[in-house]
């Protein structure tokens, strides 16, 4: 049998207690708990701010979006040698170098293809052969400007042994037999070469070019990688960042506020417009998905750039994962309003819970105002955090390659044709940086986590002291159970939220690195007489159901029990789960209905926050330029989880009022045999009432 709290929170004295304070049920003779994890908290920042400081000074957020030319300069970066300003499209100069890249059995990389960056795409012409040449330098007397006005033309300059070496397609001039469109920043080439260009270069004994779509198919595949798309994803963040403070910011700190005002006022009502709204939001963002993937009106995502040729179609992987996307809301919008439609006769029960947290809420009016705290200290260390992201994620070495490849190339320093070190040069990625990249991951997640921690236990605070205080008025001293709740926990316990949310974040990545291997052995399962895939399909299986549950044991109310009584986490959540399960059937489908109308409410506001971030994205800024958003997916994926957490933070202000006053009751009914005394006539009159305790025990 439990044993009793008294002994441990202090018994009930008067709303002025001995100790002088309001609420005296709140054990004020406390001392620091968990302060070894506390230790650890802090040498987690002490590692963010070293890791950042890597980020920044090793990243380049250019590399993220621009190709490299043959001597290891980033496009459009002015600090190159030559300046390479507004010059950001990567061209591959010579097309036998990008077909034999193609090649299945070749020895040739495509990173190896001698390339330049240029401002524009160059166009065939339909009358005459054009060209484009190498940077000038040398012999070849024109400035970077003037290189750029005269298209990239200087074959009549050359001697005739350039002339020799360029018919050979060793520069340094390279003719330009097929059209090219900027897909990405990079000149992709259409394997559909000019006749009229095709004729004169062979005309003037020009060498056989390779005119096979594989011509094609190479830069195609090398644009749409894996590590390419990631790259693009990352610098969209970057280039959409006001979409991040209007959508991800201030956006659901307003509706958060809004939807907390009317709570206030108009609770009875305020049930049922959550769910409807969330209804609709739900499938208007998902026909905006619809919308991006091209499946209906004409407004699909593109990874063309500029004008182009209308016949000219480029696929790519960024609509490929809008359509997974839109499949994806498609089934959650079935589910979500399937679940919708069972809960509406359950919703006059979450409404009277949320009246009694309505009333809390009017009591102790700065708990409106508390979070904008926890909501600018969070807003601050995303701002540092997204841009240290960035920074990590282009933090690779440009080193050249080694290659074994015939790319001799005619050299204008030197005039003459140089075969030594021509291979290209590409990224490389050490693996401290994916350590890097992941501790930085797993410190966003934690620290969000002990940020909305330690909201919540000052709202519990604060609650607690209302509700021992008998329900009485608190009109002279609205902000004192909120300082006072910040101060013990500044003091005290600290360590026990550092371990809380540590606990949390670690078996939230267990369970995000677990759902692959999951999938793939559930593969594995399929096959017939694959007894080891069948087991370890099983066990995985097991292991997600295992760390599920304890999620949901290290949950919010032991930070409530952390707030009452100044214990440490494992402690405190031992006495939560002893309350919550004498008291189950009496507070059991109450608590869960009015979560479940709560966490509509979040979806709300995120999925306000979604749709406003789509119509941003829509705009001409982002859809054109070196501004362009290669996808909307991510930015609007980021303002969702910004948006989420936002709205978790006010709308904790409610969640934590219910938790707290519910605990509260069972502990004080448990303290005086069934009969709580501190508790507000309208909690009794929800948890008591005789027509209602054959449902909540049923």
């Amino acid at each position: 049998m439990r044993a009793p709290l008294g002994p441990v929170i202090g018994r009930y004295p008067s709303f002025n207690g001995s100790d002088g304070q309001m609420g005296g049920i709140i054990r004020h003779n406390r001392k620091c708990r968990d302060v070894a994890f506390l230790i650890l908290f802090i040498a987690f920042w002490v590692g963010m701010i070293v890791n950042s400081s890597f980020g920044f000074n090793q990243g380049n957020p250019l590399r993220l979006t621009y190709g490299l030319d043959y001597r290891g300069n980033i496009c459009g970066n002015k600090h190159a040698d030559p300046d390479l300003h507004q010059l950001e499209l990567r061209y591959w100069l010579n097309p036998n170098q990008v077909y034999q890249s193609g090649v299945k059995s070749g020895y040739f990389d495509l990173d190896d293809a001698r390339s330049i960056c240029l401002k524009n795409c160059p166009v065939t012409s339909e009358d005459s052969l054009k060209w484009v040449c190498d940077y000038p330098e040398g012999d070849i007397h024109l400035s970077m400007a003037q290189w750029v006005h005269r298209n990239y033309d200087y074959f009549d300059f050359l001697t005739p042994d350039m002339r020799n070496a360029s018919l050979q397609l060793q520069g340094p001039c390279y003719p330009v037999l097929f059209p090219s469109v900027n897909v990405f920043w990079s000149c992709q080439f259409i394997a559909r070469a000019s006749n009229v260009s095709m004729q004169q270069w062979q005309q003037m004994g020009g060498v056989t070019i390779d005119e096979d779509i594989l011509i094609d198919k190479s830069i195609h595949r090398s644009i749409n990688s894996r590590s390419s798309v990631l790259k693009r994803y990352v610098a969209d963040i970057g280039k959409a960042w006001p979409v991040l403070v209007v959508c991800g910011g201030i956006i659901p700190l307003f509706l958060s506020v809004i939807w907390l005002l009317m709570i206030r006022h108009f609770v009875s009502g305020m049930t049922w417009i959550t769910v409807f709204l969330f209804n609709v939001l739900l499938i208007s963002v998902t026909m905006f998905y619809y919308l991006k993937a091209g499946w209906i009106g004409n407004d699909s995502v593109s990874p063309i750039i500029g004008k182009h040729d209308p016949y000219d179609y480029v696929s790519g992987r960024e609509q490929s994962h809008l359509r997974a996307a839109a499949s994806l809301m498609t089934i959650v919008m079935v589910i979500a309003i399937i679940s919708s439609l069972a809960i509406v006769r359950r919703i006059l029960m979450a409404t009277s819970v949320l009246k009694v947290a309505a009333k809390v809420v009017g009591e102790v009016q700065a708990l409106i105002v508390f979070p904008v705290i926890p909501y600018t200290i969070l807003a601050i260390f995303y701002m540092i955090w997204f841009s240290a992201t960035i920074y990590l994620f282009s933090s690779g070495q440009v080193l050249q390659n080694n290659c074994n490849s015939n790319c001799c190339a005619y050299d204008l320093r030197a005039k003459q044709v140089s075969c030594d070190r021509c291979c290209g040069y590409s990224i490389h990625y050490t693996p401290h940086v994916g350590i890097a990249i992941a501790f930085h991951l797993f410190g966003f997640y934690w620290a969000t986590r002990f940020f909305i921690a330690c909201s919540s236990t000052v709202i519990a605070g604060s609650v607690a002291s209302y509700y021992w205080a008998r329900g009485g008025t608190l009109q002279e001293i609205h902000f004192l159970p909120v300082f006072s709740s910040m101060k013990r926990l500044m003091r005290y316990s600290l360590g026990s939220v550092a371990i809380g949310s540590l606990i949390v974040s670690i078996i939230e990545s267990i369970r995000c690195l677990l759902k692959p291997i999951h999938r793939k052995l559930k593969v594995a399962n399929a096959r017939p007489g694959n007894w080891f895939g069948k087991v370890a399909f099983y066990s995985s299986r097991c292991s997600l159901t295992c760390i599920e549950w304890t999620i949901n044991s290290v949950n919010r109310n032991a930070y409530i029990m952390i707030a009452i009584t100044g214990e440490s986490f494992f402690t405190a959540s031992a006495i939560a789960t002893g309350l919550i399960r004498n008291n189950i059937l009496r507070i059991g489908k109450v608590n869960v209905i009015g979560d479940a109308i709560l966490f509509l409410g979040k979806l709300c506001v995120s999925l306000s926050s979604t749709l406003f971030a789509f119509l941003m994205l829509d705009a001409h800024r982002y859809r054109s330029a070196h501004n362009k958003v290669s996808s909307p997916l991510f930015p609007v994926l980021v303002c969702w989880i910004l948006s989420y957490v936002v709205a978790t933070l006010f709308f904790a202000v409610v969640e934590m009022s219910i938790d707290t006053i519910i605990l509260s009751f069972c502990q004080d009914s448990d303290e005086h045999q069934g009969n709580a005394q501190y508790a507000p006539p309208l909690l009794i009159e929800t948890l008591e009432d005789q027509t209602e305790l054959p449902r909540l025990t049923h």
